[in-house]
């Protein structure tokens, strides 16, 4: 099944190949006339094409270019032809692969493909197999995007999409077979491609098409009534989400926190709540069991109304879906609760036999017009309150409150649950009860900077970081062999950032100084610490983005550096969620941008308990944003602003989504929005915040067709010195520019902003929004070729 070369040559001056004439047509052509094929032929055709790779990767031959294009149909039968990657990668060898360069079709190839991975085996072609065996029964590949970028980052980040969901007739065998095919991680395909192809041809159709017809009816009766009535449509469409957005998610079969396949995290070691709590030590430490192995009991209804106990029903099961999705938690699920409903047992009772270290318990009720629900946390050993939430909602949304409130009160159970978690393992670290007890007080200060900072009380904000230091240098005294302390003085010295007015260089340079020291001397009593090597990569990639190494020789050991350090820090420790998000950061900046959007993801999956949330979510809007894929894009900007209206990041993405191409934006809304994003800002970073938000309304007036009006407000929204001393909005004017067909002048602003900013040379480089100005050879004097893609 291999179509085969006769020969080859060179005849004057041209090359030549001659292979037999194949009287039929390709693959592409049969499944563009008939959209879907049968199951029986699909198969069939998948085996025989398997067969072929089979033989080729038996020869340590790998095709890397499987697609609907490169298969020959002569009476039915595929011929496998263009061989031609394969050779070349085999001819060019490490050199190859060394560029970083992925060869293939992006709709076809797998992960470590698009990833220019070394090492590549039949197992890609395997996966490409399954995309195509997936269109052959669907109608359309796996993944698809605006361009090539956006599919290779799909197929590395986000779920397969079921087929089931598009044709119900596609046997649990064979999705089951095509899925694990499709895994990201070769090593968790099948071992050979013809393993893949006799789980194929061992499906016994008739019986399967049997099953499959009547699993629709079997899952309905099997599924209450009082169920059915509360997780129905609800579910199905969050409140709020953009109609694009939901068609969206639907597509991948999966709910919102099942965006992609969720990473394998490292188990956090737990000695129990003995560390937590005074007089907690014997109960605890009898139980074993860790906090994050939760049983949600099923909630208490009061009212007397069947509505409100199907309510407290559905709230509890959703409840228990929700948190099953977050993988570091261990969640019962609603069969093994079920028999603790309306008994009387006592919490520890139940935890002992569930053999959990965290409940649930909940109750729903009604007052007038309003339902109230209560949730609270427990410590399963103890009973003891860890902490407790109420929501209140309109009665007429009794039905549709489900939905919402299962997901409030998940992220309060998450973050509540963290900070119990994160109290323990920082307790790990110590034998000194004083010193731990100091360490909570330093905590506690810092955390209230934040509202000092929005308040505009920077003084306040100040005394309260120089208590919490000074504290923390006191417990470096108590036990100089703790690791954690000189890793908290340097977040305080990061923090210390936060209270310039405006760019200040030397208050920069100071304070990132500083918090070297402090990561330094954590490496001295810990070498390799990932707490003290995410430090130390923020503030190495600080002082690089704001040129505080003059040096460009310098400036590259630093950024290279920082990488060096960050992607060290998730390695060692991948629940570093704050580490992923600067290193998703750093490589957009450097034009790896699916690769970029890969560790905002990983961000998301690695923060279960949301210690991070406001930063991964915006850094996944503009991961996304980045790829010009405008659904992600917009639904990362609209979840960010349903958990965190207040977040000045939020109303700066609707700014942006405003900016991309094809949208025709409201310029009265967008005004709104700059509006609100600015009163939302650090009152001592407003000055800024005002012009750079006017230059993103610039952006939408070009998008809304208005270039005169961009050009007028970009004009009257350059800054000065004292309020741009980066000159960043040189920057976003010139990205304006550039959109306007206004060449020169946007030359002109690049020239403005490479010369305060010249680290910045090979990043601008590979900046999409300037795309325009490549052909121009002032844009290579000024910043040399991009990299490729």
């Amino acid at each position: 099944n291999i179509l085969p070369l006769y020969d080859s040559g060179e005849a004057s001056d041209f090359l030549y190949y001659v292979m037999p004439f194949v009287e039929g047509e390709s693959l592409r052509a049969l499944m563009e006339r008939e959209q879907q094929l049968s199951l029986p032929d699909s198969i069939q055709l998948t085996c025989d094409i398997a067969d072929a790779l089979f033989y080729a990767h038996s020869n340590k031959v790998v095709h890397r270019d499987i697609k609907p294009e490169n298969i020959l149909l002569r009476d039915g039968r595929p011929l496998v032809a263009d061989f031609g990657i394969a050779r070349a990668v085999s001819a060019a060898g490490e050199k190859l692969t060394e560029t970083g360069m992925a060869v293939g079709t992006p709709h076809y190839m797998s992960p470590e493909q698009a990833l220019a991975a070394e090492n590549i085996d039949g197992r890609t072609d395997q996966y490409s197999l399954a995309c195509m065996l997936y269109e052959m029964l669907v109608g359309q590949p796996p993944f698809h995007g605006p361009n090539a970028m956006a599919i290779l980052a799909r197929h590395s980040l986000e779920a397969v999409p079921s087929l089931q969901v598009v044709r119900n007739s596609i046997p649990d065998e064979v999705e089951d077979a095509i899925m694990r095919a499709l895994e990201k991680t070769p090593a968790d395909r099948f071992s050979s491609i013809r393993d893949f192809a006799d789980a194929r041809a061992e499906v016994d159709l008739g019986s399967a098409a049997r099953r499959t017809s009547s699993r629709s009816m079997r899952a309905r009766r099997s599924t209450p009534q009082a169920v059915r009535r509360t997780t129905g449509s609800v579910r199905a469409e969050p409140k709020g989400f953009p109609a694009k957005a939901v068609a969206f998610a639907r597509s991948r079969g999966k709910g919102f926190w099942a965006v992609v396949t969720v990473v394998i995290l490292v188990a956090v070691g737990l000695l129990g709540w003995l560390w937590l709590r005074p007089g907690t030590a014997s109960s605890a430490a009898s139980s074993g069991f860790s906090p994050n192995r939760i049983a949600v009991l099923y909630f208490d209804s009061r009212g007397g109304q069947d509505s409100i106990g199907y309510l407290a029903d559905g709230l509890t099961e959703a409840l228990i879906h929700e948190l099953s999705e977050v993988k570091p938690l261990q969640v019962i699920s609603r069969a093994g609760v079920a028999p603790y409903r309306n008994a009387a047992v006592t919490p520890d009772s139940i935890g002992r036999a569930l053999k959990v270290g965290t409940l649930v318990q909940g109750s729903v009720a009604g007052f007038g017009n309003k339902l109230r629900v209560s949730v609270s946390l427990a410590n399963a050993a103890t009973g003891e309150e860890i902490g407790s939430k109420t929501l209140e909602r309109p009665r007429e949304e009794i039905f549709a409150l489900q939905d919402d409130v299962a997901r409030e009160v998940s992220l309060f159970l998450r973050q509540r649950l963290g900070e119990e978690i994160n109290l323990q393992e920082i307790r790990t670290g110590t034998r000194n009860p004083k010193a731990w007890e100091l360490v909570q007080q330093a905590g506690k200060l810092s955390k209230d900077v934040d509202p000092l900072l929005t308040a505009g009380d920077t003084a306040g904000a100040a005394r309260r970081l120089n208590s919490a230091d000074s504290i923390l240098a006191t417990v470096e005294q108590l036990d100089p062999k703790w690791v954690t302390p000189p890793i908290e003085r340097g977040w305080l010295a990061y923090r210390e950032t936060d209270l310039a007015d405006g760019f200040d260089r030397a208050l920069y340079s100071k304070w990132t100084t500083r918090g070297l020291e402090d990561a330094n001397r954590a490496f001295k009593i810990k070498p390799d610490d990932p707490d003290a090597l995410e430090l130390r990569g923020i503030l190495r990639y600080l002082r690089w983005i704001l040129n505080l190494e003059p040096d460009q020789g310098q400036a590259k050991l630093l950024l290279d550096g920082a990488e060096q350090d960050l992607r060290a820090a998730v390695a060692a420790k991948p629940t570093a969620a704050r580490a992923w998000t600067y290193l998703s950061h750093l490589l957009a900046g450097r034009g790896q941008l699916a690769e970029s959007k890969l560790a905002a993801v990983r961000s998301y999956e690695a923060d279960p308990y949301l210690s991070s949330a406001k930063q991964t979510l915006y850094s996944l809007f503009m991961a996304s944003y980045s790829l010009e894929d405008q659904v992600e894009a917009t639904h990362w900007c609209d979840e960010g602003n349903r958990r965190f209206p207040d977040y000045y990041r939020f109303a700066e993405c609707r700014l942006w989504l405003m900016s991309m191409k094809g949208q025709t934006p409201d310029i009265a809304k967008a005004w709104q929005v700059q509006e609100e994003f600015v009163k939302l800002t650090p009152a001592n970073l407003r000055a800024y915040y005002t012009l750079y938000g006017r230059m993103l309304v610039g952006m939408a007036l070009v998008q809304a067709g208005l270039p005169d009006s961009a050009r007028s407000v970009v004009t009257r929204s350059r800054g000065d010195a004292t309020i741009d001393a980066t000159h960043d909005l040189a920057y976003y004017e010139a990205l304006v520019r550039t959109q306007l067909g206004d060449r020169d002048e946007a030359f002109r602003l690049l020239s403005i902003y490479v010369a305060a900013n010249p680290q910045q040379r090979a990043n601008i480089a590979n900046d999409e929004g300037l795309r325009d100005l490549r052909k121009d050879p002032r844009f290579v004097t000024l910043f040399g070729k991009p990299e490729p893609s």
